[in-house]
């Protein structure tokens, strides 16, 4: 069993995860129970900041809680096909170019109303104009 050298803010301040967050992973479920001091301290070992820099590249990378238990899981067993990792990554990643695409187009318009803006009055704001324009951007910007 591996040295548990390390209390729960030591394992935060090391992890780049803030204690609560770190409790609530133990008690979802995504980090195991850590071994207890008679004070009911926790101490966390190498593994378990392993699996806590794991999880928080995940969330970094925008994945759900579900999929990230889903490849926790798929790294406690490396005998198995890597195909649903993949499945999860490519679906992560068609989001998003999704999102980007998204983003694309809201840069677009928003740069086309700051150059179409006469700095003049608000009655003949292009700004303005298009913002109280719903049907203007309805469909191209929303969230698919």
């Amino acid at each position: 069993m591996a040295e548990l050298d390390y209390s729960i803010g030591e394992a935060a301040k090391l992890s780049g995860i803030k204690i609560p967050t770190i409790r609530y992973y133990e008690e979802i479920g995504l980090l195991a129970a850590v071994a207890r001091s008679e004070g009911n301290r926790r101490f966390y070992g190498a593994d378990d900041l392993r699996r806590l820099a794991f999880i928080r590249h995940a969330r970094e990378l925008g994945f759900p809680m579900d999929e990230i238990r889903t490849l926790l899981k798929l790294q406690d067993d490396p005998d198995q096909s890597c195909a649903t990792a993949d499945a999860i990554a490519t679906a992560r990643l068609q989001d998003v170019e999704r999102r980007i695409a998204r983003l694309e187009r809201l840069r677009s318009e928003l740069r086309k109303m700051v150059e179409q803006c006469a700095a003049g009055r608000v009655g003949e704001c292009r700004v303005i104009e298009t913002l109280a324009d719903s049907t203007h951007t309805h469909g191209r910007l929303a969230d698919e």
